[in-house]
């Protein structure tokens, strides 16, 4: 800059010389003296020399205020290129949307995050505010747009909020937007910067942490959480517990907090189940125990006690969580059933042991006084109220003795903890229960219908399910209506390798509604026949139930009974 205005001073210098020198030829034409023309030549080289002079200070002055403005020109646009580097820059290594509304124009441009983060391409984003509002959720709408305008009124500097905005696919996304406001020299707003940060996954970890801070809080089961590490080698420090285990054990927050959970030890504790939580805490591994823990009043109480450990992102242990309840009572329950059942083991026994007793002890007497008694029919008697006597006698005897063969005929089935299995053909065992009942057949010739296409064979016991067969088949027989032909239907099917025999007929029925508890009890009779005992159903369940199967009874007066039995038909 200082060498161009020396050029243009000596340049100055010497056309103002040429115009010197020129005049001072022209002049020489009109002036004859010497003196005259030196003094003019001299008067004008020093006019010329000093205007120059002067022109320079000139220049100088005006290059150097021209050198500030240059220089405090180019040092602003240097701070406007590196500030816009950095914006770019930010704009790259952040994830948050930026924006930039002009208030007065009401232009409004946004950076790539529009579209990185709400998917919104070039073409579908417009430059105002109008388009900005309308992407925020209706139930956020209006208060946000109140809180920021009410910033822009009172003209502070920062401002941030908490809203859903509108993805490109309708999708909402949970936003925190932070802005600066800009202000000229009048403190008018006039422009506002602003970042937008998806906090969508911060939101729903917010949310589902509140819900398990409820879960915890209204929880029944009392839950401690306790620091990672021990010091004393035993359980870590409490720092948390829930509502529900002050209820339990009695002591208040401030009583536990900072101790450990050996406060709950006692004389009773199971040092064994306590040592086995020790040994867990130590190998980081889960357990669950159960102990007898003390309350603040020195109550012993049964709880099942667990210690699970929570790991953070660097995979080490952040906290132990204990969850607890108290089982004392299902502890009580479950010696009182142990006591139970110890009794009725006993019991069952000695019923068994009087069983045995009564059937076999007493076999020997009865066929004694059975065989006396026929000796005695053979000896007539005048007197006939002792016949009469000895006749009722002979009665009473008879039916003892079927008391005591049907005992005894329970006893074997009870008794056959293990049964002998065989593939059985169906239709062979039906063709021996016909046998053993051709003659009521005869007598009633029902209607019978076989349907043995789905399965025609069955593994189980041949003499079990032969009497199952015969007890069901003479009950059909025996309790057949007088209005109708008999009519008897037996079928069988297979699923998931169990076998279903359903055996119907359209006899008298039984009235369910009053009996169905007692079908299958022992001596349960529900219509008046002389011969009938109430054994046989109670025999064939329990001969069904010894073959691990089941039976089920359908039945309506004067309508028909349907038996359904079921097998496994593998092991």
């Amino acid at each position: 800059m200082k060498s161009k205005a020396n050029q243009v001073i000596t340049v100055y210098i010497l056309i103002a010389m040429f115009v010197v020198i020129v005049s001072h030829k022209i002049l020489q034409q009109f002036i004859s003296n010497d003196g005259t023309r030196i003094y003019v030549i001299l008067k004008d080289i020093i006019f010329v020399v000093f205007t120059g002079i002067i022109f320079k200070l000139i220049l100088s002055k005006n290059d150097q205020r021209n050198t500030k403005i240059f220089k405090k020109l180019k040092d602003t646009n240097d701070e406007i290129k590196e500030s816009n580097e950095k914006y770019d820059i930010v704009a790259k290594a952040t994830s948050d949307t930026i924006w930039d509304w002009k208030m007065q124009e009401n232009t409004l441009s946004w950076n790539k995050g529009i579209e990185n983060v709400f998917g919104y391409t070039e073409e579908q984003v417009e430059n105002n505010s109008d388009w900005w509002f309308d992407k925020i959720h209706p139930e956020d709408s209006i208060k946000m747009s109140v809180k920021l305008y009410s910033f822009i009124e009172q003209q502070t500097k920062n401002w941030q909020d908490q809203y859903r905005f509108r993805c490109a696919d309708n999708t909402y996304k949970y936003v925190l937007d932070r802005g600066f406001l800009l202000k000229d020299d009048n403190g008018k707003a006039i422009r506002m910067i602003g970042a937008i940060q998806d906090i969508t996954k911060q939101k729903e970890e917010e949310q589902r942490l509140k819900l398990l801070e409820t879960v915890i809080t209204q929880s029944k089961d009392s839950i401690i959480i306790t620091e990672p590490d021990s010091s004393d080698f035993g359980i870590p420090k409490i720092i948390y517990a829930n509502p529900a285990f002050s209820s339990m054990s009695g002591y208040a927050n401030s009583e536990i907090l900072g101790k450990t959970p050996d406060i709950f030890k006692g004389v009773n504790t199971d040092e064994a189940e306590y040592n086995k939580a020790i040994a867990a805490l130590k190998n980081k591994k889960e357990c669950i125990i159960e102990i007898i823990s003390y309350k603040k009043n020195k109550d012993e109480y049964w709880v099942r006690f667990s210690m699970i450990p929570i790991y953070n992102t660097e995979n080490e242990i952040s906290h132990w969580i204990s969850i607890q309840r108290d089982i004392s009572e299902e502890k009580k329950l479950e010696k009182e059933k142990e006591q139970l059942i110890r009794e009725l083991t006993q019991n069952n026994k000695d019923l068994k042991q009087f069983s045995y007793i009564t059937s076999h002890n007493l076999r020997a007497p009865l066929s004694n006084l059975i065989g006396l008694l026929n000796l005695i029919e053979d000896i007539p008697f005048e007197n006939e109220e002792l016949n009469e006597i000895l006749q009722g006698f002979n009665k009473s005897t008879h039916v003892l003795n079927d008391t005591i063969n049907d005992l005894v005929k329970v006893i074997i089935i009870k008794d056959s903890s293990s049964i002998q299995k065989e593939e059985i053909s169906l239709k062979e065992i039906f063709e021996n229960v016909f046998s053993q009942l051709n003659s009521q057949i005869e007598l009633h010739k029902p209607i019978i219908k076989f349907d043995f296409e789905k399965i025609s064979t069955i593994k189980t016991n041949k003499a079990y399910i032969e009497s199952i067969l015969m007890n069901l088949m003479a009950n059909s027989l025996k309790y057949k209506s007088e209005n109708r032909k008999l009519k008897i239907t037996i079928s069988s099917k297979e699923i998931d390798n169990t076998v279903i025999l359903s055996f119907k007929d359209n006899g008298i029925g039984i009235d369910l509604a009053r009996n169905r508890d007692k079908v299958f009890g022992l001596y349960q009779r529900f219509h008046n026949y002389p011969d009938s005992k109430g054994l046989g159903l109670y025999l064939v369940k329990s001969q069904i139930e010894t073959m691990g199967g089941t039976i089920d009874i359908e039945s309506e007066v004067n309508k028909g009974t349907t038996f359904t039995l079921t097998f496994k038909n593998k092991e």
